[in-house]
Order: structure tokens, then C-alpha cells, then sequence
């Protein structure tokens, strides 16, 4: 059986799935996740960091050094919001062709747009969940951009974006204080209601029945909600998070300064400093929903774009 690998390279983490196909089915070989902080300064410089490449790099290593070992065969890896923004990719993309070259000689980091961020992350997203409580609303919120894709489970879609607003964007340019001060957090808001002014726009939100939330700041909430002692993937997936509780959760994390977040042991230590500015998504987020339809929960997917990627590797049509 071909085993297939997956890697998402983006602002604040890179992330790898290995699966192989069993009668149709992906069945999951190994799925990690480290915090690189790809896109440090990138807002203010135009650049990629040395440091942050750095650690990209040896992350990358390590998850050449694992596909080598679970014997992959094919590897696609896309890099969103960062690589976008960068004058300096040339030395990123340098670096992914050299180790991935290892798995698949002439693979190297792919940039793709927002719009097919969007299209990947619902394909993965909807995947686990029944057809009869759709269209959905996939919303990946990421540390640079934020992508909204309305669609049905079977892939029928009416309207895809990318913002660009995430939680590193949001704690590297506004709440740079540690909490955030008030005055900050309210230029954060208009920053983001501008954006989703745009999204309405753009997105039929008003279609959807179901909201799902993936990524790093609406799986880390779903685990806070659930008072996990630790973080469970099997326990976050297919989470329901109420929009009122939802509301005091996030508030109470925005105006915790990061060190206290930090001890939370379902909050990962490179993501204590910027799921403040997160849950201030979150919280515009629900706003806009409530204003547009009747939905008033999300339900939270572990599977995302890696799945996606996935996918597109076994079914390139």
C-alpha cells in the first residue's frame, strides 16, 4: 500500500499526517504538530526570519527522518500565510526541496493561495461529519489568515476566502501587550470587523447550517471547555462549543497574561502568547454568525487541510 504524507507549514506551526489507503479509506499512520513561528516579524519586515528558519528546518529534519522511517512514497507540503508575505521564500523553498528530496526527489514547498487553503481545509474538515447537517461553514483560523469556505459534504461549493487576520498577525501587530490592554483589544476588533465586512461579502455565511472550527485556537478552546486534563484529539473532534459559554471562555483567556495561559497543560507552550488574540477572532466570529443566521455553537474538527492534502495526493482530480 502507498503511504501518503501530508505537511502544512504555516505562521505559527508546521504540521505533518502520514496515512495509507485501506479498502478506500485513509487510515492515519502518525499525525504531530510543532510550534515554529515561521512568520516571527514577518508583518513588520517583509522577511522570514534566520531564527525562525531555523527551527522550521529542524523540524522539517525530523519529519523527513519519520517518513523515511514509516516508509512513505509520495509527500506534498503547502505553505500558507507566511511564505505569502515573505521577500526571502526563495531560501525557504531552497531548504523543503533539499530534505523533502530525500522522501520524493523534486518535491519541494508548495505556496498556494488562500482561496485553495480554504478549498483543502473544508475537504478535510467536513469529512467525519453526517451530510444531513449541512452546507457547512468551515472557518480555519490560522496564525496569519483566517480562511471561510461555504460548501455541502460532497464538495458542492458556493463561496470561499481568505482573510488575513490570524493570531500571530494579530499579537505581532495590535495586542502587543501581555494581557493586551483595552485599547487594544478594540483596535483589534475594528481590524477584524473590517475583514469580515469583506468575508460577508464574499462568502454566503447566511447558507450554512453548521459552523466547524479547525485549527490550533478553536481545538485548544474545544479541550479548555471540556476542562481536559490533557489535550485528546478523540475528545476534541466532533466537539460541540455553545457560542454564550464560548463567549466567557474566550474572554477570560484574552485578558490572562500569557504565563498563567502557559501553565494550562491543554495549551501549548508556543501557542500561550497569541490564543488571546485568537479568541478575539472567536469572539467577532460568533457576532457575525449570530447576525447572519439562526446557528449558535461550532462544531470542532481535528481534521483539516493535512486531510485534505491527503486527498489530493491519492485523488489529484
Amino acid at each position: 500500500m502507498t503511504r501518503f504524507a501530508a505537511i502544512d507549514c504555516g505562521t505559527n506551526s508546521i504540521r505533518l499526517l502520514i496515512s495509507e489507503i485501506v479498502g478506500g479509506v485513509p487510515r492515519e499512520i502518525h499525525r504531530t504538530m510543532e510550534i515554529v513561528r515561521l512568520g516571527q516579524g514577518v508583518d513588520a519586515t517583509g522577511e522570514l526570519h534566520p531564527d525562525a528558519l531555523a527551527r522550521t528546518r529542524a523540524a522539517l529534519e525530523r519529519y523527513v527522518d519519520t517518513m523515511l522511517f514509516e516508509k512513505v512514497e509520495r509527500v506534498r507540503m503547502v505553505a500558507t500565510s507566511a511564505t505569502r508575505d515573505a521577500e526571502n521564500r526563495e531560501d525557504f523553498f531552497a531548504m523543503t526541496a533539499e530534505l523533502l528530496g530525500r522522501v520524493q526527489p523534486g518535491v519541494q514547498a508548495e505556496v498556494i493561495s488562500g482561496e485553495e487553503e480554504a478549498l483543502l481545509s473544508f475537504r478535510g474538515a467536513v469529512r467525519d461529519l453526517p451530510a444531513d447537517v449541512g452546507p457547512f461553514c468551515v472557518i480555519d483560523l490560522g496564525g496569519g489568515s483566517t480562511e471561510f469556505v461555504v460548501g455541502t459534504h460532497d464538495g458542492d461549493l458556493a463561496g470561499a476566502t481568505s482573510a488575513q487576520m490570524g493570531c500571530v498577525r494579530l499579537t505581532e501587530r495590535i495586542m502587543r501587550s501581555d494581557p493586551p490592554t483595552a485599547s487594544e483589544v478594540e483596535i483589534a476588533r475594528d481590524y477584524i470587523r473590517e475583514r469580515l465586512d469583506t468575508v460577508t461579502t464574499l462568502v454566503p455565511l447566511s447558507r450554512a447550517a453548521t459552523f466547524v472550527g479547525c485549527a490550533g485556537t478553536f481545538t485548544t478552546l474545544s479541550a479548555l471547555a471540556q476542562g481536559l486534563e490533557r489535550y485528546d484529539p478523540s475528545m476534541i473532534h466532533c466537539s460541540e462549543l455553545n457560542f454564550d459559554a464560548l463567549r466567557v471562555l474566550t474572554g477570560q483567556l484574552a485578558a490572562t497574561p500569557s504565563a498563567e495561559r502557559a501553565m494550562n497543560p491543554v495549551i501549548h507552550q508556543g501557542r500561550a502568547d497569541v490564543i488571546g488574540s485568537g479568541s478575539i477572532i472567536v469572539q467577532e466570529i460568533m457576532d457575525v454568525i449570530e447576525r447572519e443566521t439562526p446557528a449558535r455553537s461550532f462544531v470542532i474538527s481535528e481534521k483539516d487541510i493535512l486531510d485534505g492534502i491527503i486527498d489530493s495526493l491519492r485523488d489529484p482530480a
